[in-house]
C-alpha cells in the first residue's frame, strides 16, 4: 500500500464519528432493505450495518479508500457490501433503488448541497429514508459546516418529509451533531 493511501486510511479510522451502532435507533431497518452508505471511507457504517441488511452500497469518491474497505469486509467474510464509485452530484445508481440513505458526517463539503440532495431523493425508492449525521454550525466551527435549520431547509427542498430531528448529547470532536431522518415524498 502506497505511504499516501495508508496515511489516508489511517486519518479517516482515527477520527472521532457518531457510533455507528447508535445510528440503528434512528433507523427502522429490516433484512431485506438495500442501504446506501454516503461517504463510505473506511466503512464504519457499512461494517456496522451489513449483517442488517440485504446490500450495502458503500459510496464514495475515492477508489483507493473503497478498495481497502472491501479488503476489510472480506477479512471479516461480509460479502454483501458493494463499492460504489463517483461523487455526490452524480451517483451511479438506478432510480427508486435504494430503501435507506445514510449520509454521516460527509455533506457539510457538498456544494451544491441541493444537486447531492436531489440526487439521494432519486435513488430512494418512494417513502424511502434519508438519515442525515452533521456537524453544528457554531460561532467557533472551523471549516464547512452546514446549520440544522440550513439542513432542514435543503432537505425538505429536495423532495423528502423530516420525520424526525434529534440533537444528541454526543460531540464529535468536542462539536454539537445533529441527526434529520427524513422520508422521500411521493
Amino acid at each position: 500500500m502506497n505511504p499516501k493511501l495508508q496515511k489516508k486510511i489511517s486519518s479517516l479510522e482515527k477520527i472521532e464519528r457518531f457510533p455507528a451502532d447508535k445510528l440503528f435507533e434512528f433507523l427502522p431497518i429490516k433484512k431485506n432493505d438495500n442501504v446506501l452508505d454516503l461517504g463510505a471511507g473506511t466503512g464504519y457504517i457499512s461494517l456496522s450495518i451489513a449483517e442488517r441488511v440485504q446490500t450495502v452500497y458503500a459510496f464514495d469518491y475515492d477508489k483507493e479508500i473503497l478498495k481497502y474497505l472491501e479488503t476489510l469486509a472480506k477479512e471479516r467474510d461480509i460479502v454483501n457490501i458493494k463499492t460504489v464509485v463517483g461523487n455526490f452530484k452524480d451517483i451511479p445508481l438506478d432510480n427508486h433503488f435504494i430503501d435507506i440513505a445514510i449520509a454521516s458526517i460527509a455533506l457539510h463539503e457538498v456544494q451544491p448541497l441541493a444537486t447531492a440532495l436531489k440526487e439521494i431523493n432519486r435513488v430512494l425508492k418512494d417513502k424511502g429514508l434519508f438519515l442525515c449525521i452533521e456537524l453544528e454550525k457554531t460561532e467557533i466551527s472551523t471549516g464547512p459546516r452546514v446549520s440544522s435549520k440550513d439542513m432542514e431547509a435543503e432537505i425538505l427542498d429536495a423532495g423528502f418529509s423530516i420525520v424526525d430531528k434529534n440533537y444528541p448529547s454526543i460531540k464529535i470532536a468536542n462539536q454539537p451533531v445533529y441527526i434529520i431522518l427524513a422520508q422521500k415524498n411521493k
